[in-house]
């Protein structure tokens, strides 16, 4: 393997940036190594990635790199690679909140990082889930949509801390104005009936 601290790249770290991209989203601060890889390769692995349908979008001012699928008809006439995220309207409601609640931290904090404890987000949960006999029952339901927010990779369990999570910014990507905007309304015709939609963030 050849030394990327170096500028020798080769044909064998563009294998690797591609692996590493099919595999999940790379965070600069988490796949330090692989992320220093990907960044001047952006070109070359853009390229092989269009032959399958995907295309590789790569913020380095938040610091992550993901696959999305092509928006034309060719790659409509392929098989789906990277795959729509249908979720429950709880976890949207929890992906909503944790997006908004980002956007007040960036604007208001000089910190990085975004962590919530267990409770902050039960507390902003409570006010869109059925009303619950017992408190215990409410905090198992948002227990379950937290483990979904961090199987998806829109939280992170602190290791240090389990009922500590960061948010992470690939949220921002995900879950953007329209989505939420969108959210918003349908959120609305929930409250006054009973709209429980599944979402699908791009």
């Amino acid at each position: 393997m050849s030394d990327t601290s170096q500028g020798a790249l080769g044909p064998s770290d563009l294998s690797l940036a591609v692996t590493y991209l099919l595999k999940g989203v790379v965070y600069r601060d988490v796949h330090e190594r692989q992320w220093n890889m990907l960044l001047p390769l952006r070109n070359q692995v853009a390229d092989h990635m269009a032959v399958m349908g995907l295309a590789v979008e790569i913020d380095e001012a938040e610091g992550y790199a993901y696959l999305r699928s092509k928006d034309s008809e060719d790659a409509a006439a392929l098989p789906r690679l990277v795959a729509r995220r249908s979720l429950s309207f709880h976890v949207s409601v929890m992906l909503a909140l944790l997006r908004k609640k980002l956007a007040e931290f960036d604007a208001t904090s000089s910190e990085v990082r975004l962590v919530l404890s267990r409770d902050q987000i039960v507390e902003m949960m409570r006010l869109f889930l059925p009303e619950a006999s017992n408190d215990a029952r409410l905090v198992d339901q948002v227990d379950a949509d937290i483990n979904k927010a961090v199987e998806l990779g829109f939280m992170r369990r602190l290791r240090t801390e389990v009922n500590l999570f960061e948010v992470r910014r690939i949220i921002k990507a995900y879950v953007d104005g329209q989505w939420l905007a969108d959210f918003d309304r349908r959120l609305g015709e929930y409250l006054s009936g009973s709209d429980t939609t599944k979402y699908e963030p791009q």
